[in-house]
């Protein structure tokens, strides 16, 4: 995939071979962006130097909420927000966010019961709530899967997301309304073309080390991690706002609790785990606030927080876990903007937005901070700052936009897995199952006329076939084994090293064939 230089012989650039926006970053806050400004007409790049959504954006506990511990620091704009941005959510996204109930055990000398209570009735009531129900007191009579000692607890509601997959999501919609999407292409260097009022962009393709310059009017550095360090090397600026690197690490382990609902645990540090049912058969635990120094691609787990979350967790339930429990973990870096405070735990998750350069020069955009839970929230209000630059664009509108894989009518995640099921009834359920919380509608796009297994192509493991892969390189931009296993599909702990041996030799030859080709649109759908 090369990208093509549109830089004109001459000494002058024509605006027609410019892009309106760049965006450097392909995670949730820049694929966000990138689909909001082409959705109002602006002509857009997005740039991203890995996969997309390969760093922070999935690398999240995978929840959409409002942020019950933010409460204590008292970000009620940030708590408002998100809770509101949850039921926009559920309606644009059903196949990719679903509600999910939490308990939360309660251990009086930790919060009290009146904090909590308080914390839920605000969390309750803050924005409006239309699908999820409210907060209540629950009591325990020792025969579940908690410690004996907790008697009580209380129970309320968030949403699960599927983070990568919303990454890809924003990154088809970006497309479909004709912005270039370009992964594995790293921003070398941008300046300012004062005279021209234009940035001169310089590109690196990362697999074929191919150099090309590209051109555009406002510039937005939406790189996560690395934006202080683009300001650095590729700015040659310094940052207007320092980064704090906070590691977040998960641990899998097989399934702790036979249900699918959810707990936050109180530590005695005042912080919180999450244990989140997943992919089935196994349970997600995490996470872990912990400074970071370092390139953030290098993030790991260390032994420290494999301790301390098998700690808190063993302090909860009756069945205890050890380091051999845990089949996988991940780990990634949380960029907050630097707020001095001395706890991790206590360093805003909200954002800020700056903006650089006036009417005569060309703008640049940089995001700090953030969660992805309001990342709609943000790329809206970061493509209105530079209406001045663009008078002519449209009004924000993808807080009623189902993203690619959901309709109108067809709304919610029980609707589509009946729709795909009434389509192809013989196809195993637990594969529509996947496919209808992983692509909703989309999957029709591979499937066809697909109606058994035996059409679908080779096989890789579990309930990945040579359909949806070759999809998954044509249409959503997966070059890798961890691109298909990790992020666009899940099926990473399904498949047996052979298995992966095999996909990734696939990947190799279909990735010298495939380019990023326009699938065939949804049918009708009655």
């Amino acid at each position: 995939m090369g990208i093509q230089d549109n830089r004109n012989k001459t000494t002058s650039y024509q605006v027609s071979s410019t892009y309106d926006l760049l965006i450097i970053g392909g995670g949730i806050n820049g694929t966000g962006i990138a689909a909001d400004a082409a959705g109002r007409g602006l002509n857009v790049m997005l740039c991203e130097q890995s996969d997309l959504g390969s760093a922070t954006s999935s690398a999240s506990s995978k929840l959409v909420h409002g942020g019950l511990r933010y409460l204590e620091h008292y970000e009620f704009r940030l708590v408002r927000e998100a809770l509101a941005e949850r039921e926009v959510l559920l309606k644009i996204a059903p196949h990719l966010v679903r509600p999910m109930r939490f308990t939360l055990p309660h251990r009086r000398h930790l919060r009290p019961g009146w904090m909590i209570r308080c914390g839920l009735f605000l969390y309750d009531h803050l924005a409006p709530r239309e699908t999820l129900p409210p907060a209540r007191r629950v009591r325990f009579n020792g025969s579940g899967p908690l410690n004996p000692a907790i008697k009580k607890g209380y129970s309320y509601s968030d949403c699960w997301v599927d983070d990568a997959r919303l990454v890809i999501a924003n990154a088809q919609a970006a497309r479909n309304y004709g912005a270039r999407v370009a992964p594995y292409t790293r921003c070398v260097k941008a300046r300012q073309l004062k005279d021209q009022a234009l940035w001169a962009v310089e590109l690196k393709d990362t697999r074929t080390g191919e150099l090309n310059t590209v051109y555009a009017k406002a510039l937005v550095n939406a790189s996560g991690p690395w934006a202080a360090q683009i300001f650095d090397q590729a700015l040659d600026r310094p940052s207007p706002h320092g980064v704090r690197l906070i590691k977040g690490s998960h641990i899998i382990v097989p399934r702790l609790v036979d249900s699918e609902e959810a707990y936050i645990l109180q530590n005695t540090d005042r912080r919180i785990v999450f244990v989140l049912p997943y992919e089935e058969r196994f349970s997600l635990i995490g996470t872990t606030d912990k400074e970071y120094q370092g390139n953030p691609a290098d993030v790991a787990i260390d032994d420290d927080e494999v301790d301390y979350l098998l700690t808190v967790v063993n302090e909860h339930f009756i069945s205890q876990l050890s380091r051999d429990d845990v089949v996988h973990s991940y780990s990634g870096v949380r960029p907050l903007l630097d707020d001095e405070s001395s706890d991790p735990s206590a360093i805003t998750r909200d954002y800020t937005l700056e903006l650089q350069g006036d009417a005569s020069q060309a703008p640049l955009l940089s995001v700090f901070g953030g969660k992805i839970t309001t990342y709609r929230k943000l790329a809206e209000a970061a493509v209105e700052r530079l209406r001045a630059w663009f008078p002519t664009m449209g009004p924000a509108f993808t807080g009623s936009m189902p993203l690619p894989g959901a309709t109108r009518q067809l709304n919610n995640r029980r609707a589509i897995l009946e729709c795909l099921t009434s389509l192809y009834p013989q196809l195993p359920p637990e594969m529509l199952n996947r496919f209808s919380r992983s692509y909703g509608l989309l999957a029709i796009r591979f499937l066809g006329e697909r109606q058994s297994t035996a059409e679908m192509g080779q096989h890789f493991g579990s309930t990945l076939y040579e359909c949806e892969t070759r999809y998954l390189v044509e249409q959503e931009w997966a070059r890798t084994t961890d691109d298909v296993l990790w992020r666009r599909s899940k099926l990473g702990l399904q498949l047996e090293p052979e298995q992966v041996e095999n996909l990734k030799l696939w990947l190799e030859a279909e990735n010298g064939q495939c380019g990023q080709k326009k699938g065939p649109e949804i049918p009708a759908l009655k």
